[in-house]
């Protein structure tokens, strides 16, 4: 059994900070309304509950009503990525079948080819409503949230997420990091993302504020940081690589009711991790999917310092294991346990089954410490096979992105006629850089077969809309010959 999330935290803590930005903030009992405001208005425009609906909108506090709303009103909400071309967003629409699309106006020229019928955020409000009651309790298998994966190779799939695959991992995430009344989460990812819808339920089951901004802004981020107006907040690498660099342009530090800055998207490098204890950041890096509801492993703040680079062990209800290994430290496929685990996918994934004998296959290497500590190397669709040797990226960036001239670092593999593959890296980095100045650098860190064999300069890095690297875009990049300097 679980409550409907925003009802009963609304019956709860109905005086409580929901939501903030910039200006203007809403209690959970003023969240509760807007969001039954909406849910109402949507009945009147024929949804009902068990109805399949797709959401596109930017990070405002009008998405999160009409999200709400959503959720009051039980609908199902394929979040669609607004990064999205309009020809990814009509494929990810035709493949999940939504009976309507709910969009901020702002992205009708995104949708208007689309055959799906459309409900845009301004027709919302100015539609009439439909008086109804809204079930309060849910069934923990109802699908509350689809969510399509990155697409970093081949079609995205649609994730189901359901009731109990979401509150699992609310409780898991607050069993290893705490709760403080006073807690406000800043919330700079986008709400379309399991980060950032994450970050919405863990509000309402929490009872925690959430500090919203529509873009990330790094001087106003470090500004709520250091003057101790939130407490916690989610970032990717290059974030929080932003951040860093600004801490130390404004020569401050955080301030001390500063709680946790939790670090996904993939590893770390241990130059951010070492940077950002002088600037008193607790940094915990943190290892989780669409399909396992945001976290399954997260550091623990006391082994913040001890065990860097580690995603931590897994988070109380779930399980971790590297498959086919015989001893403590062996590389190999992370396997994932738990109820917060997708049962399945939607669409043309439909019959696939997420599990094998109940475990999720990740795609992702990894190796488990003595300890129990679990360190991701790499994805497996990106190894390296140099000479029979395995290479990972990730290895070769983290020693690359501790240089004091490089900014940010993509390494992939490139076909060689003797070696099967060897590494390239692409660099962004300071005017005077050389390729000399890197070589030698790696030459004091990595083995000789791990050493890039070509280096090109670029002026970013390409990035998914989740901000993950596209290492295929970098073998394209390298096969056209890249940017050499």
């Amino acid at each position: 059994m679980i409550p409907n999330w925003l009802l009963q935290r609304a019956y709860l803590t109905p005086d409580r900070m929901a939501l903030s930005f910039r200006d203007e903030q809403w209690t959970f009992r003023q969240l509760s309304e807007e969001a039954a405001r909406i849910a109402r208005k949507l009945r009147w425009n024929g949804l009902n509950e068990g109805d399949r609906i797709a959401l596109l909108g930017r990070s405002t506090p009008e998405m999160v009503f009409v999200i709400h709303g959503c959720l009051l009103a039980g609908l199902e909400i394929v979040m669609l990525n607004s990064r999205l071309s309009s020809k990814e967003i009509s494929w990810q629409l035709n493949d999940c079948g939504a009976s309507t699309i709910l969009a901020d106006d702002e992205f009708l020229n995104r949708i208007n080819e689309v055959s799906t019928p459309k409900l845009t955020f301004s027709a919302i409000e100015s539609s009439d409503a439909l008086h109804c009651t809204f079930t309060k309790i849910w069934d923990p298998s109802r699908t509350i949230t689809i969510m399509y994966t990155s697409g970093t190779t081949g079609f995205p799939k649609g994730v189901r997420q359901t009731a109990g695959n979401h509150t699992s991992s609310a409780l898991s995430s607050v069993l290893n990091l705490g709760l403080a009344e006073n807690d406000i989460w800043l919330c700079t990812m986008p709400l379309f993302h399991i980060s950032g819808f994450s970050i919405l339920a863990r509000s309402v089951i929490y009872g925690m504020g959430v500090r919203l901004y529509e873009k990330f802004d790094v001087e106003s981020i470090v500004e709520e940081i250091q003057n101790g107006t939130v407490t916690r907040i989610s970032v990717v690498a290059t974030g929080l690589h932003r951040i860093l660099d600004q801490f130390e342009e404004n020569r401050s530090v955080a301030h001390p009711s500063f709680q946790t800055m939790l670090a996904g998207g993939g590893p770390v490098p241990d130059d951010y991790l070492r940077r950002a204890r002088s600037y008193r950041l607790p940094v915990l890096q943190t290892y989780g999917m669409t399909e396992t509801s945001s976290q399954t492993a997260t550091l623990s703040s006391e082994d913040a310092l001890r065990k860097s680079g580690s995603a931590g062990k897994p988070l109380f209800f779930n399980q971790i294991k590297i498959r086919d290994v015989e001893q403590s430290g062996d590389f190999g496929e992370v396997l994932v346990m738990g109820p917060h685990v997708t049962p399945g996918y939607i669409g043309h994934a439909s019959d696939r089954d997420p599990l094998e004998d109940g475990w999720l296959p990740t795609g992702d290497i990894g190796y488990i410490d003595e300890e129990g500590y679990l360190f991701i190397v790499d994805r497996r669709s990106d190894l390296i096979i140099s000479g029979g040797e395995n290479i990972y990226p990730a290895e070769i960036e983290n020693v690359l992105i501790s240089h004091p001239h490089v900014k940010e670092a993509g390494v992939c593999g490139v076909d060689h006629p003797e070696w099967g593959s060897v590494p390239a890296a692409f660099i962004v980095g300071e005017e005077n850089l050389t390729v000399s100045d890197l070589e030698r650098y790696c030459k004091q860190q990595l083995a000789g077969y791990k050493i890039p064999k070509m280096f090109y300069f670029v002026d970013e890095l390409p990035r998914n809309a989740s901000n993950k690297l596209l290492r295929r875009e970098l073998k394209e990049w390298a096969v056209s010959g890249g940017n050499k300097k």
